[in-house]
């Protein structure tokens, strides 16, 4: 049994899923680990921040899939051989890189399968954030500077990239209760009222 509690928050895009994160940790003092495991992970791997973005949050049918580390900063093809693929190396490094953040003090950690790969852990407290469909789109507009259709685009593409991602892992429902103990929907009780539910929450199991 441990003191201290982490937070694992899974997220459709466009649903403030990050913001939420961020805002949490700042409240709550605690480390915010989202993006920077990615660049962990390639550390480790010895492969570049970008190449490591690449494959951020995808499976293994995308196409990096098909390629593995070499000498220095590169990657060579697959050609038959025994190898592991570097989107399965990126997994386990960064597997290996949530358990060990978990056990070092309480945190809040953002996406990459990390209510899964912390399921044994009985100081978790594993959500996932939704919103409506009107609400992602105008936020993503916002973001990233598109129309309402292109931005609609991206939301699909990544919601798919992303429970592919999940599911191929898991082999559980992305987004499900099944997959998390609590959801929240942002677009009924907004980015703060989700902030100020789960400061509470923490602030309880830490009592």
């Amino acid at each position: 049994m441990t003191d201290h509690t982490i937070i694992t928050i899974g997220r459709q895009f466009g649903s403030g899923g990050h913001e939420i994160g961020n805002k949490l940790a700042q409240r709550l003092d605690i480390p915010l680990y989202d993006r920077n495991l990615i660049h962990m992970a390639a550390q480790e791997i010895g492969i570049s921040n970008e190449a490591a973005e690449n494959i951020n949050e995808t499976s293994l049918g995308r196409f990096l899939s098909s390629y593995v580390v070499s000498l220095g900063d590169y990657t060579t093809f697959m050609s038959g051989e025994n190898v592991e693929p570097l989107s399965e190396q990126m997994y386990r490094v960064q597997t290996e890189l949530v358990k060990k953040l978990a056990a070092r003090g309480s945190c809040v950690i953002v996406g990459r399968c990390a209510d899964y790969i912390l399921g044994d852990y009985s100081n978790c407290i594993h959500v996932f954030i939704h919103a409506f469909k009107e609400d992602r789109i105008r936020r993503i507009s916002r973001i990233y500077k598109l129309n309402d259709k292109q931005a609609w685009d991206k939301i699909r593409r990544t919601d798919r990239e992303r429970r592919l991602y999940y599911e191929t892992h898991a082999q559980r429902p992305w987004g499900s209760i099944e997959s998390h103990q609590i959801l929240f929907n942002a677009s009924l009780m907004g980015v703060d009222g989700i902030v100020d539910a789960l400061e509470a929450i923490y602030r309880a199991r830490q009592k």
